[in-house]
């Protein structure tokens, strides 16, 4: 029995190293896959993936289903009153902890004639040329070839389906060398984020069971700007505001009515400006209130290496608004944006009138002390204060002949802000596999300033969560000519082994 036992622990002990691989062995593993994670990614990007188009999203949704059915992996749609949530899971033997990962699939739309290729869903390989301009180059020098620097660019290739190959690679990277983590892992997969992922509050509640977990880790959003390694702590909410103001109830000639119909353009200019000092500080009393720094956390924004003259000059700012005195303090602050208006016509278009309504929608991004509800009724009680009568509908004639100034106002909330204190176990955990991968401490975001549903899982599921950012910065996700840098490609693969490969204990 004894000469039977030694035998048992020594593998027991050799398997348990072998979990735990250095960062040279890491990037062995990845270098075992990349042609595969290559050819992943491409595949992926390849599906039109818009969810104002339910048919596209269906696409890849079966893909998904695939390629985690091929992986061992149960799969489950979570069925909503729209699209579904994809839930996949792998138990591992003896585990006590679980993980639960965060993708979205879904992308932004895409407007054809601002991307410099042929089509934003069929993928090429640029490089940047000496003039600075990228230039599309054979996508088969990759299998001989490999410059961190050159980019894939596709649309969601970084936000979000980049993690997502990362993901399957680093998994496919561990399974050939017969390494798996010592807890069970779901994930979450989310086909409507860019449309603000309006059915995920209720399913999280619907779901909660299924969903249970004992940390969150969030696979969305770009690295600092050093592109160094990042992990960031938190993200803000977001809520959104439509603003519609009235003149006469047709357009009319702007010769006869000029001077006389009042234009609601100009109604609505002023009442926004009203909103903001020249600093670029929502001017609305209370609207900050409740946001306060300790010198501790004032340590934190100032330990982030941000180069905000590098950030200026690639923005062409001559001028920064001054809601905080850092880019990382400003924001921790809830914000105030005009996301678009519009009015009457333009350019070949454009006709002398006075325009029957102006437009606006106003974008809140929210921190943990901001109330969502708190600040719309501060902006409402801030428009009344401005002479203006405030209607949840389309105003009738008696309205508009009893108040001289109208403005129609709809709001809704996608999602609170959520915020995990750096020094939690979660957090630790995770410092240790990125020293790992990387031999370096992470960059350390308090919150981001983007928005991503995660408040919902972490107030319904009482779990920590935290954002492992992997692509690149300058990767214009959300707009024309999206990409993904191929060190950041790499270099996350890098992570995922090494979260992977982290015991949770």
């Amino acid at each position: 029995m004894k000469k039977f036992l030694l035998p048992v622990f020594l593998i027991a002990s050799l398997n348990a190293f072998a979990q735990q691989p250095n960062q040279a062995k890491i990037e062995e593993l990845t270098e075992s896959q990349w042609q595969h994670g290559l050819s992943l990614l491409n595949d992926m990007v390849s599906m039109p993936n818009d969810a104002f188009y339910p048919e596209q999203i269906e696409v890849n949704i079966a893909w998904c289903e695939n390629q985690f059915d091929m992986r061992g992996y149960s799969t489950e749609r979570l069925k909503t009153s729209g699209i579904p949530l994809l839930l996949v899971e792998k138990k591992q033997p003896g585990a006590t902890k679980t993980a639960l990962f965060y993708f979205h699939v879904d992308g932004q739309a895409v407007d054809r004639s601002k991307w410099l290729q042929p089509d934003p869903y069929t993928p090429v390989l640029k490089t940047q040329n000496q003039k600075g301009e990228w230039e599309i180059i054979p996508m088969e020098k990759l299998k001989s070839e490999y410059n961190p620097d050159w980019r894939i660019y596709a649309r969601s290739s970084s936000d979000d389906k980049g993690p997502i190959a990362m993901f399957l690679t680093g998994w496919d990277a561990l399974a050939e060398a017969g390494i798996s983590p010592n807890y069970n892992v779901k994930i979450i997969l989310d086909f409507e984020e860019e449309q603000g992922s309006p059915l995920l509050p209720k399913a999280v509640i619907d779901y909660k069971e299924k969903l249970a977990a004992d940390l969150m880790l969030i696979m969305d959003g770009p690295r600092h700007t050093s592109n160094e390694p990042t992990l960031s702590y938190g993200a803000r909410g977001i809520s959104d505001m439509t603003l519609t103001t009235y003149g006469p109830k047709l357009p009319q000639h702007s010769g006869h009515y000029g001077n006389y119909a009042p234009n609601p353009a100009f109604l609505l200019a002023q009442l926004l400006a009203s909103m903001k000092d020249s600093e670029g500080r929502v001017s609305i009393p209370g609207y900050y209130d409740g946001i306060e720094f300790s010198e501790s956390e004032k340590a934190i924004f100032a330990a982030v290496p941000d180069d905000e003259d590098a950030i200026n000059k690639r923005l062409g700012l001559g001028r920064t608004d001054q809601v905080g005195k850092s880019y990382q303090e400003s924001i921790q602050y809830p914000s105030l944006n005009i996301r678009g208006m519009r009015s009457a016509w333009v350019g070949p278009e454009a006709r002398t009138i006075i325009p029957d309504v102006a437009l606006a929608e106003l974008v809140i991004r929210l921190v943990p002390e901001s109330d969502p509800n708190r600040l719309f009724g501060l902006i409402e009680k801030h428009i009344q204060g401005q002479g203006f009568t405030v209607l949840d509908h389309e105003p009738s004639d008696e309205e508009r002949m009893k108040y001289p100034k109208i403005v129609k106002m709809t709001k809704s909330i996608s999602y609170q802000a959520f915020r995990t204190p750096m020094d939690s176990e979660a957090g630790a955990w995770l410092r240790k596999a990125m020293v790992r991968a990387y031999g370096k401490d992470p960059v350390q975001i308090r919150i981001s300033g983007g928005s991503i549903p995660i408040s919902p899982f972490v107030d319904a599921l009482g779990i920590p969560a935290v954002t492992i950012p992997t692509v690149n910065a300058d990767n214009n996700q959300h707009s024309p000519n999206e990409n993904l840098r191929l060190g950041n490609y790499k270099e996350g693969i890098y992570a995922i082994i090494s979260v992977l490969t982290e015991p949770l204990n």
